[in-house]
């Protein structure tokens, strides 16, 4: 057993530890300024991260936006191969991880706070557990709190507002 103390750890480190979101682990590091936050201890932050199973069940790809595939055609390889392609599929994804970070935390309920894709969220105890409103996504566990923050796992995903 480590002798590592849990106020020592962040976010970045125990965000991986947990298989059933792995996927959204793996979005994390690729972006630097959300990797860097996780790291941070001063940037205290509450992260939803969505289960592997959200995220495969999503009907696009968290980088693929349907208004952006419908203006290059139709097809995701016209919306992301070509050109700036490349470029818009990044920043999706960072908006997507983005809106699955609020950076405050403790996270007090019915606090409502902006997300770092500037979304307005806030929780609320149900009779099952917590809820993330206005979409109504429940939190399955809170598996880790750490010194800058917390990882509530989510049984969905945040879509855009």
């Amino acid at each position: 057993m480590s002798t590592t103390s849990k106020s020592s750890l962040s976010i970045s480190d125990v965000l991986p530890q947990t298989r059933s979101i792995n996927i959204f682990a793996g979005l994390t590091r690729d972006i630097d300024p959300i990797n860097d936050r996780l790291t941070t201890p001063s940037q205290n932050s509450t992260i939803l991260a969505p289960l592997n199973s959200a995220i495969q069940a999503l009907d696009r790809k968290p980088w693929e936006d349907e208004e952006e595939i419908k203006a290059f055609g139709g097809f995701e390889t016209n919306a992301y191969g070509l050109g700036d392609g490349e470029h818009r599929a990044n920043q999706n994804l960072r908006r997507f991880v983005e809106r699955h970070v609020v950076p405050v935390s403790p996270w007090a309920e019915k606090e409502k706070v902006q997300t770092l894709a500037g979304d307005t969220v806030w929780w609320e105890q149900g009779e099952d557990g917590k809820v993330v409103m206005p979409a109504g996504v429940k939190v399955g566990s809170v598996p880790s709190k750490v010194g800058n923050g917390e990882v509530w796992v989510l049984e969905g995903v945040l879509r855009k507002q």
